[in-house]
């Protein structure tokens, strides 16, 4: 299992899914309307290193994180 953790101002409960790579996450997140721009704008982190790629290959006990843009000062 994957773990999926939405930062920031993604009010959404982390998931635990059985995916094999983000690919398949952005699949399933595409209906959910709340999803849809965050899966545009977001950053993605998996083990806390950013990766670019939707092809990333996941494995059993990873930590997927969506990292929202934000803006500060």
């Amino acid at each position: 299992m994957v773990r999926v953790e939405f930062l920031g101002p993604i009010q959404k409960e982390a998931l635990e899914l059985d995916i094999s790579n983000l690919n398949e996450l952005a699949d399933l997140l595409k209906d959910d309307e709340q999803m849809k721009e965050w899966l545009e704008t977001s950053a993605v982190a998996v083990n806390d290193t950013l990766v670019s790629t939707r092809d990333f290959v996941l494995k059993d006990g990873d930590k997927v994180a969506l990292l929202p843009p934000v803006c500060g000062g």
